[in-house]
């Protein structure tokens, strides 16, 4: 029989990060808020760990060492303050994606009513976050994949974004499930951006994740083509397109938008610096009834 082992002496272990240790301890010991995980554990300290609650750890820090992505293992991730399911079913939510959420409430006046539609929304992150962060909105969200839609139903329910005034989830490849619909003032989107053969899909969490919301197994560009079309049948004149892509991508993306008579072309960066985000308007003249 394995001896007694305190909270305090796990805490200690160096086979991995710290933050990563106290994340999957207070993980296998139920502790549901990752975002508190250590003041729970300080507090904690000299609690004994349950076997079976040292077996989870045990197999979560061997998981993780062969790469496994910490929020598939404890199942959350931190979005905007809030805490979203992950699955492998989509993309884990990340710190660049902010900014896509950053640059639509700032088209979004308070008190505004408007119709947004987020394409490719994986854990739903983006959708939910702006229909939490201006009730007002009509907030569709569309995917291809059912176990990624099933998944962003999930964190809505569980943060408060369903019902009525909650967001509209709906299995669409790419727009088509929203022929003759009333038009959308905003559209954003995190499509996959990753160009095949790039290394990145073969290393670090990037293995773990869903092909299907990373790479378009092409040149990496073919959703914002595809985005650039629809906004002729799905956006309202004035309304904005806002997209997420790849930090050497801006350029390309820019360019594929001006063809398509979108203006007022702005790029964003992320905290690191590095070109993230694109933002652009569809001019008022720009309609085709």
């Amino acid at each position: 029989m394995r001896g007694e082992i305190r909270v305090a002496a796990l805490l200690a272990d160096r086979r991995l990060p710290t933050l990563e240790i106290r994340l999957l301890l207070a993980h296998a010991l139920g502790h549901p808020r990752p975002a508190h995980a250590h003041a729970w554990l300080l507090a904690h300290d000299w609690d004994l760990v349950p076997a079976e609650a040292r077996d989870r750890f045990e197999l979560a820090v061997a998981r993780r060492r062969a790469g496994e992505p910490i929020a598939y293992l404890i199942g959350h991730r931190e979005f905007w303050g809030r805490d979203f399911l992950c699955t492998p079913a989509a993309l884990i939510p990340r710190p660049e994606t902010e900014h896509v959420v950053e640059a639509a409430l700032e088209r979004l006046p308070l008190g505004r009513h408007a119709r947004v539609l987020d394409v490719g929304t994986g854990t739903g992150a983006i959708a939910i976050t702006l229909a939490l962060e201006r009730p007002g909105l009509e907030v569709t969200a569309v995917d291809i994949s059912e176990d990624a839609l099933a998944l962003a139903e999930r964190n809505a329910h569980a943060l408060g974004a369903n019902g009525a005034t909650g967001v509209r989830f709906l299995k669409s490849d790419w727009l088509a499930a929203l022929a003759g619909e009333p038009l959308f003032d905003l559209i954003v989107s995190n499509p996959p951006y990753i160009a095949q053969g790039d290394p990145h899909l073969v290393e670090g969490d990037l293995r773990f994740e869903p092909w299907v919301a990373l790479t378009d197994r092409a040149d990496g560009l073919t959703a914002y083509r595809v985005l650039a079309q629809a906004v002729a049948d799905h956006l309202a004149p004035g309304g904005h397109l806002i997209v997420e892509h790849g930090h050497d991508q801006g350029p390309a993306v820019q360019a594929i938008f001006a063809a398509a008579r979108l203006v007022e072309l702005e790029g964003r960066r992320d905290l690191a610096g590095l070109p993230r985000v694109t933002i652009c308007r569809k001019a008022v003249d720009n309609w085709r009834p």
